[in-house]
């Protein structure tokens, strides 16, 4: 399944930290956003990683599960790649 993550984390060293496991797992679209194509194994894998990198009191991590009809009908507009 195809999510998009966003991130907010108050704290440099964590972002950072969230980035970089991100960008193992999927494509950044924008600063603090990415779309990652995860199986389940994947998906637990990433959620277990993520939840012990930040702190629960001050950052947040939205995921938003996207089917094949949201994929199919995205839009960008402007500078950009959209991947499948």
């Amino acid at each position: 399944m195809m999510w998009l993550i966003s991130y907010d984390v108050a704290d440099n060293k964590r972002r950072y930290r969230v980035a970089r496991e991100l960008e193992g797992y999927g494509r950044r679209v924008q600063y603090s956003v990415f779309e990652c194509d995860l199986d389940e194994r994947r998906w637990d894998r990433l959620t277990k990683r993520l939840f012990r990198l930040i702190n629960e009191q001050e950052d947040s991590i939205r995921f938003y599960p996207l089917d094949k009809t949201a994929v199919d009908g995205r839009v960008l507009m402007g500078n950009g790649t959209l991947y499948t």
